[in-house]
């Protein structure tokens, strides 16, 4: 339904539309633009955190205050220790958070932000790296830095060209290919992600095992090789899997009996009430071993067209089972 705006929200719509269409072409304008002040600079801040023995501190006020928190954000989570120092508290004491061992990212459109520029001296006499991301090589944050990063942009969104806009927007994409060219040098994986976002999907994905969801003990519905059917079926019917394992003496797994099974002997006209459970089960069963990740028994079920799987130790023993319903609660899939 088109908008209608009401007697006390009126506005030109058209120019709201076509505002907001300058602003992302702006914007994508000042990132692309970014491309040409890459250099031997950002190479030498991609070497300083690479190698460096304490945290990455950023710092800035404002906007830029905010876009240095989600820079933090993000290279914490992507294998860079990392903090945020608000340079106003930084000059009440928050200073002594910063060591020798750090190095000190810096971040202010102007580069003369007075908070900022008045413990840069400070900052240089801990021997800490000053790196300055900044849109002026003249200024006050530039000229004290170690190495220099240009964030300028040619205008901002903003049409009074005041309220930062494009110019955050280039600092937090610069900040993102700082964070991606050092998870790379890192050699940074999936699982190192999952690591540090434990409680995301990626982390349920690639850190979830098998043995960490699985049903066991009573809850594995099995019976022995010579179970009539009848006992077969009281197992599966109490258990709920949809599934029963059929096991030799010792527990080793020698085949599988599911609902589906049971479906097609009764289309077949089997006559099931002398059949024992060796005489109806699926032999050679998919199976996965405890240890292995939640995610390859989904891989398992989808490849082989079931909704079942019965989990082994190494020496082929029955030790549980799961299916789809146990991923879906444990939000594997």
């Amino acid at each position: 339904m088109k908008f209608q705006p009401t007697p006390a929200l009126r506005f030109d719509v058209d120019r709201a539309l076509a505002l907001a269409y300058e602003t992302l072409d702006i914007e994508a304008a000042a990132v692309l633009g970014l491309k040409r002040h890459l250099g031997s600079g950002f190479i030498q801040v991609v070497g300083l955190m690479l190698a460096v023995q304490g945290r990455v501190v950023v710092m800035g006020m404002g906007k830029s205050g905010h876009i240095g928190r989600k820079i933090v954000a993000t290279l914490a989570s992507t294998g860079t220790a990392a903090m945020f120092v608000h340079p106003a508290e930084a000059s009440h004491g928050d200073l002594g958070m910063i060591k020798p061992v750090d190095v000190v990212l810096a971040i202010s459109n102007s580069g003369e932000s007075e908070e900022l520029i008045a413990i840069l001296p400070m900052i240089k006499r801990l021997g800490a790296p000053l790196v300055a991301m900044t849109a002026y090589a003249e200024s006050t944050l530039a000229r004290y830095a170690d190495v220099f990063l240009n964030s300028g942009v040619e205008k901002e969104a903003c049409p009074l060209n005041l309220a930062p806009t494009a110019s955050t927007t280039a600092q937090l994409a610069l900040g993102d290919a700082l964070a991606v060219a050092l998870l790379d040098a890192r050699g940074f994986k999936a699982e190192d992600f999952a690591r540090s976002h434990p409680g995301g999907a990626l982390g349920r994905k690639l850190l979830t095992l098998v043995s960490d969801i699985m049903r066991s003990g009573d809850q594995v519905p099995r019976v022995g090789l010579q179970a009539t059917f009848s006992e077969l079926m009281r197992e599966m019917s109490a258990k709920g899997l949809g599934a029963a394992a059929v096991v030799d003496a010792t527990g080793a797994v020698q085949g599988i009996f599911t609902d589906g099974d049971l479906r097609r002997l009764i289309e077949k006209g089997v006559d099931l009430r002398s059949c024992t459970a060796a005489q109806v089960m699926h032999d050679k069963p998919s199976t996965i071993g405890r240890d292995a990740l939640a995610v390859e028994a989904v891989d398992l079920m989808e490849q082989r067209c079931i909704t079942s799987v019965l989990v082994v130790d190494a020496a082929g023993q029955l030790c549980g089972a799961l299916n789809s319903n146990d991923l879906m609660r444990a939000k594997v899939i």
